[in-house]
């Protein structure tokens, strides 16, 4: 606390104090809104040698390494902790070995640690002044009084969070890609949702695909992490309340005294205690059925707070089951689905702004104004994407209370519902608003409120393109994009024209993409004043009589030269009057522009927004210099009369875990 001042080291030094993250209230709690607040007033704060004689951070008994939850509502982080047990490189990542510990003449009060967030490591520190009540952790410990590892990680990502109070309730999902930088999915138990709600085919689909076969996973059943979780107390619980995350150890198939298989599963309660009464506890009736030798075998696996039970009760006592995909020691993640390694992958960050970028879902007719980026693949294969937005939290700063941006929505107040959808086209040209009437090669299909979605696919060679969307448009936010893949691949953002056009409710604005490239000797023509201006790259449209009928600007072109920014050439365009179907080389000479783009500047994005009668137009984009090489992109919006058709997207079931304990009287 601070006024105990500083503790002394032996070599007379004082040992650090993070003042960041101080050993007071300001720390612990956050809004005081959760069971924990009631602790205020009877917390202190202990170095581990002032807990035990002896601390280290690893008990030398693996069984005693688990994490015990305490008075802090966050099994599904301790869940999630499981994994770096499971992964010695894993562990090595999140807390760097060789730190000096209690009795080293190096320590000084403090560890290093890191967790992924938002595409990278972020290195936490602390000291490692601990909450306690009568000198004894109140929160997470392992099972081992003398290990300290899961008290020091639990209050670094207190400190990454802002507080303890925010690590009450939350999703093992997120804490499992926190600790590992890789993917974990939700699988369901039950059924998903109400069967009065309409379902679209896709959205059958994909609640059929959640649904948890444990045969799919048998694959890499040694290698992923499972936790499993209740909402409501399950008929076996002997004392789970509602909300509670448990850790699946391990499964197996194993045989009867008849000659058939059961399915075993040997669960992990985080409160360290066993709370389950079904067939397969102590003596239980399901025994009877199995070899005694087998049968003993089993049951001297079971540690402390550990029971088995087989998988028809699994299925039928808890809603849900968390996946966490394995990632090898070169950091590679395996498929869940194959087996196989992906050992591909590219992440980018993007954004949705109100009235830019900001389109919500396909219900919308700005759906095409949402980020898009280029996924190629060389090679059929394998691929996952995912889309991982960032976390609102109430208060965005420590001590100042925010206005939420969705104020209606209290129970989703952190993530936007957010979905993922990915279309197979040509990338030579595009058409936007054609491409998007039709059904996407593959999607999340619900929009749902998840800090992260995935979808996955077999892919074949070429280009897709992916649009992030929220449900809402002007749901604002930060996110990124990551795909994994067993092939290779390139994934790039498609810069969408800028600024954003003004949307309508009788109008549309329909998008198309051209590519191209000004060659030495051949395409690159340069400027009006050189005879080569004619030999520029050539791209036709038409402005349809519907456009006309609303006065104003009723066409958009963007051009883009793909250079980097301390190499790029002065570009411009001219827009041309032509006969439709005719090229470049009949246009007259002599013949000014419709419109244009000029002067050339040093720049990558040139933009025109203007209004044209209708007919048949050419772009000749080119630089100010003929024989200039560089390769570009073309972005042309005109206004049209058509609605699009839209899609039937919804609202997924929101899978909300959270956590529960009670406070044990001492």
């Amino acid at each position: 606390m601070k006024g105990e001042g500083r503790v002394a080291c032996g070599q007379g030094e004082a040992l650090f104090q993070d003042l960041d993250f101080p050993s007071d209230d300001t720390s612990l709690f956050s809004d005081s809104t959760t069971p924990v607040a009631r602790l205020q007033g009877n917390i202190t704060w202990r170095r581990p040698q002032e807990i035990c004689q002896s601390p280290v951070l690893f008990p030398d008994n693996i069984n005693l390494r688990h994490a015990k939850q305490g008075l802090l509502g966050d099994c599904w982080f301790l869940c999630a902790c499981t994994v770096l047990l499971k992964n010695k490189h894993l562990l090595n990542k999140v807390l760097p070995p060789e730190q000096p510990q209690w009795g080293d003449s190096r320590y000084r009060g403090f560890f290093r640690l890191r967790f992924w967030q938002q595409g990278y490591w972020t290195e936490v520190t602390i000291d490692d002044r601990l909450p306690c009540i009568h000198s004894t952790l109140c929160f997470s410990s392992c099972h081992s009084p003398t290990g300290f590892w899961v008290a020091l990680l639990e209050k670094a990502y207190a400190k990454l969070h802002g507080s303890y109070e925010r690590l009450w309730a939350g999703q093992v999902s997120e804490a499992l890609v926190d600790l590992t930088g890789g993917l974990a999915e939700q699988w369901s138990l039950g059924d998903s949702g109400s069967e009065a709600e309409p379902r679209s085919e896709q959205d059958s689909e994909q609640f059929r695909r959640r649904r948890l076969d444990l045969n799919l996973l048998y694959p890499v059943k040694d290698d992923c992490v499972l936790s499993c979780s209740t909402h409501r107390s399950p008929g076996g619980a002997s004392e789970l309340g509602q909300y509670h995350a448990l850790t699946v150890m391990e499964w197996l198939d194993v045989k009867t005294v008849s000659g058939s298989k059961v399915r075993l599963l040997r669960i992990r309660n985080p409160w360290g205690r066993c709370c389950w009464g079904g067939g397969w506890i102590g003596s239980g009736a399901g025994w009877k059925s199995v070899d005694p030798h087998c049968a003993s075998d089993l049951q001297a696996r079971v540690a402390e707070g550990e029971f088995w039970l087989d998988e028809a009760e699994f299925m039928s006592q808890f809603d849900d089951v968390t996946v966490g995909y394995p990632i090898s020691e070169e950091g590679h993640l395996k498929s869940i689905y194959t087996g196989c390694l992906l050992t591909h992958s590219h992440q980018l960050p993007g954004r949705w702004v109100k009235g830019h970028s900001a389109g919500g879902s396909r219900n919308s007719s700005s759906y095409g104004t949402n980020p898009k980026f280029w996924l190629k693949v060389s090679e059929r294969g394998e691929v996952l994407v995912s889309l991982l937005q960032q976390r609102k939290w109430r208060n965005m700063e420590k001590h100042a209370r925010t206005h939420l941006e969705d104020t209606e929505n209290t129970k989703h107040q952190h993530y936007q519902a957010t979905a993922l959808h990915m279309w197979k086209v040509e990338k030579k040209h595009l058409n936007l608003s054609r491409m998007l009437n039709k059904p996407p090669c593959a999607s999340t299909h619900c929009h749902a409120y998840e800090r992260e979605v995935v979808l996955r696919g077999q892919l074949e060679p070429g280009y897709h393109l992916l649009i992030p969307s929220t449900y809402k448009p002007g749901a604002q936010g930060h996110f990124l994009i990551r795909v994994f893949s067993s092939s290779s691949i390139s994934l790039s953002a498609l810069r969408s024209p800028a600024p954003s056009l003004p949307l309508t409710t009788d109008v549309e604005w329909e998008t198309s993409y051209f590519w191209g490239s000004w060659a030495e000797g051949k395409t690159a023509g340069g400027s009006r004043n050189f005879l080569s201006h004619w030999q520029n790259p050539f791209f036709p449209f038409t402005v349809s009589d519907d456009s006309a009928v609303t006065p104003g600007v009723n066409v958009r072109i963007t051009l883009h030269q793909n250079s980097p920014d301390t190499d790029l050439l002065p570009i411009g365009f001219h827009i041309y009057k032509v006969v439709e179907g005719e090229c470049a080389q009949t246009i007259p000479r002599d013949e000014d522009p419709a419109a244009s783009c000029v002067p050339h500047c040093y720049t990558q994005d040139v933009s025109l927004a203007c209004s044209l009668p209708p007919g048949a137009y050419a772009i000749l984009p080119s630089t100010y210099e003929p024989d200039c090489s560089a390769d570009f992109s073309l972005s042309l919006a005109r206004r049209i009369h058509r609605k699009v058709v839209k899609s039937q997207e919804r609202l997924g079931r929101a899978i909300q875990e959270v956590s529960h304990i009670s406070v044990m009287q001492s």
